[in-house]
């Protein structure tokens, strides 16, 4: 495989709770083939730390105010990813040409032209004695777009590799859901945007009360009775804030302040069919205005081993589409943002697109990445 590379991306996703980690090896266009793929849980530290500071930061003046907690978190992130790369390069015989550095977000705000990812890629360089490519988002934004999704590329490479039947739509549930539509092979007519949260307000709910960090299963959603008034209210408003020509969202862009008074179990089913609700009704109708013919979803991320938000999903969507997941077709669902951020890096390493007019709203098709090599 000629100017095929080995690179290891690192995922911290909008949950704060530990990093994805994959080596994949591909040459950046048609192929890639997965090493390993392993999960690095954060410190109680590290995670409380994340989980105040997004709490605290709601919008790009609010950077300023806590510079030094940025700062301190950031080296705590960097040298955690560090402990990574060292348990990668001591215990496997893979070598690492290039690592794919996302950081951990506080804060996405398209429409400022701004999204803050800590960790450091010249200190993990520095350490790791790698090349690291990191600021995956800052050119996209530069260009015109909105710096996410930024996994469409790599979704459609699962599509060819895999030889899945077209078109089909890739339903990412992370803390905030995206999908990607694919009719074709060609990048340029990728489709992509966030249509909502994902597990983030579930999450949010789970540690309000206490109870974790998140619902296993959907084990106490399932156990609650929804609180249909509440629900139909809160759906109501989302709709009517809800700036519909946005392709990406943060998981600040939504609150659960309307579940008050409800006890755990009625409250955790309440967001469980808020989400599914959004997430059914945007997704069969982004379908539709793709004219696309689609009656296939595949589900990856953390959420789609919430079996009651799942299963509700599929209810409102009735029999319009079938669903399956990415681990039907031998690719961990748990571990394709991880893949995509090392396909990512080999792809701005050899300086081609990785975001599209139609996949973040960028002007034309725009490499990213900030390429440093600091030993």
């Amino acid at each position: 495989m000629s100017n095929s590379i080995n690179s290891l991306g690192l995922m911290s996703g909008t949950s704060g709770d530990g990093v994805d980690a994959s080596i994949i090896n591909s040459d950046g266009k048609g192929q890639f083939k997965v090493l390993i793929n392993k999960y690095f849980q954060y410190t109680d530290d590290i995670s409380e730390n994340i989980y105040t500071l997004k709490k605290n930061i709601n919008k790009v003046e609010d950077i300023k105010k806590y510079v030094s907690e940025i700062n301190n978190l950031e080296r705590k992130i960097t040298l955690f990813h560090s402990n990574v790369v060292s348990n990668f390069t001591t215990n496997n015989d893979f070598e690492i040409d290039l690592i794919g550095f996302h950081g951990q977000t506080i804060l996405h705000s398209p429409k400022d032209k701004y999204s803050k990812q800590l960790g450091d890629g010249k200190l993990l360089s520095q350490l790791s004695k790698k090349k690291v490519i990191y600021n995956f988002r800052q050119n996209d934004l530069a260009e015109g777009g909105e710096g996410a999704p930024l996994s469409p590329i790599f979704h459609q490479l699962i599509v060819k590799e895999k030889k899945i039947d077209l078109p089909i739509c890739i339903l990412n549930i992370g803390g905030i859901s995206n999908i990607t539509l694919i009719g074709d092979l060609k990048e340029e007519n990728l489709i992509s945007k966030d249509i909502g949260p994902g597990n983030c307000l579930i999450d949010e709910w789970m540690r309000r009360n206490k109870k974790g960090n998140y619902d296993n299963n959907g084990e106490v959603a399932s156990i609650g009775k929804t609180n249909e008034l509440i629900l139909n209210q809160a759906l109501e408003d989302f709709e009517n804030v809800t700036d519909k020509n946005m392709n990406s969202f943060d998981v600040n862009d939504f609150e659960i302040n309307f579940l008050r008074g409800l006890d755990l179990e009625d409250g955790a089913s309440t967001i469980t069919d808020f989400t599914s609700n959004i997430i059914a009704s945007k997704l069969l109708s982004e379908i539709s205005k793709s004219n696309l013919k689609i009656t296939k979803i595949i589900l990856c991320g953390g959420g789609r081993k919430n079996k009651t938000l799942i299963d509700r999903i599929k209810k409102h969507c009735g029999n319009e589409v079938k669903f399956e997941t990415t681990d039907d077709y031998g690719v961990d669902g748990d571990f394709v943002e991880s893949q995509a951020f090392a396909f990512l890096a080999i792809r701005s390493f050899f300086k081609l697109p990785i975001s599209f007019p139609n996949t973040t709203g960028c002007k034309l098709p725009s490499t990213g990445g900030v390429l440093v090599k600091n030993f």
